[in-house]
């Protein structure tokens, strides 16, 4: 059994740790918000009031945060991980943020004798609650084996991905790939329904041919065909646009970096965009398949009920 401590029990956090605590390890959580902290105890967690806290006695410490500037705040502050946890803890971020921080990161976690790993995950919420997520590990191969040992009860995967900084740059390249996918299912099943094609059947085609994908599996944007998509909700959040607006604007910036022109992910980013300018950006981001749509009319989203 490990102490482990939880800080960020966001959608992603909360079923990743619960599946920590049936797997007989101790979870120590914080979040700034009480409700998330009061969905981890649903799920078995310990949580308190203050980080400092939840940091007491911790043999590892996860961070699940929205941005690198979290990350940046829970690590580096005077009351930050760095400054608080037992310097034997083992950290690992699974954070989806910029490789830049996570740079920064494993830089001032090494200065301060910690060992550090970047370990993004793949997977969604529906994999967080299965424990069949994809990590993509970043650091020096000893920590790596470390941190797998903890991870294994989350995950249905897990990959060294190389040194410092490379879980996050694949997870930046993944998620950059998962969002143009979900544009060409928006487009998709738009143009299907306008030619007459049930969108049962045509998806029951589409997952077994060439035009099959993680987001046509998982979040195609139509009601009653996909059990975990939005649409079945009228597009309440599971990955809110947000959020999507952010990681494909990390892919962006790193191909301005290489140099690479990304055309379509620049797409991707227009719509995620519209739909925070519109006032949806806390809704789930498969909501821009009403952009494929030239009256904004689609299965599953009914506006006045927002």
């Amino acid at each position: 059994m490990t102490v482990i401590s939880w800080i960020g029990l966001g959608h992603m956090g909360s079923p990743m740790s619960a599946n920590l605590v049936e797997a007989g390890h101790t979870v120590r959580g914080f979040d700034l918000d009480e409700r998330a902290m009061a969905t981890a105890r649903d799920g078995g967690v310990e949580t308190f009031s203050f980080m400092a806290e939840a940091l007491e006695g911790a043999e590892v410490v996860f961070t699940m945060l929205p941005k690198g500037e979290h990350s940046r705040a829970v690590y580096l502050g005077d009351q930050g991980v760095l400054a608080l946890a037992p310097k034997d803890a083992l950290l690992i971020d699974s954070s989806t943020i910029d490789v830049e921080t996570a740079l920064e990161l494993h830089k001032a976690a090494a200065e301060k004798g910690f060992a550090f790993v970047d370990a993004p995950v793949s997977g969604g919420i529906s994999g967080a609650a299965a424990g069949t997520l994809t990590f993509m590990i970043g650091g020096d191969k000893d920590t790596v084996a470390r941190a797998e040992q903890v991870i294994t009860p989350m995950a249905g995967r897990i990959v060294h991905t190389g040194g410092p900084g490379m879980g996050q740059s694949a997870k930046i390249v993944n998620n950059m790939m998962l969002f143009i996918n979900l544009e060409a299912c928006a487009e998709g099943s738009v143009l299907a329904e306008r030619l007459g094609l049930d969108p049962r059947v045509f998806w029951d085609i589409a997952s077994v041919s060439s035009g099959d994908s993680w987001a046509l599996r998982t979040w195609y944007p139509v009601p009653d065909i996909v059990p975990s998509a939005a649409a079945n909700n009228n597009f309440e959040s599971t990955f809110s646009a947000v959020l999507a607006a952010k990681d494909v604007g990390l892919a962006l910036s790193a191909g301005e970096q290489t140099g690479v022109d990304l055309p379509a992910a620049e797409l991707a980013a227009q719509r995620f965009q519209r739909l925070i300018d519109e006032g949806y950006g806390d809704l789930d981001c498969s909501l821009i398949v009403k952009y494929a749509a030239p009256d904004g009319k689609v299965q599953g989203w009914n506006p006045d009920e927002v």
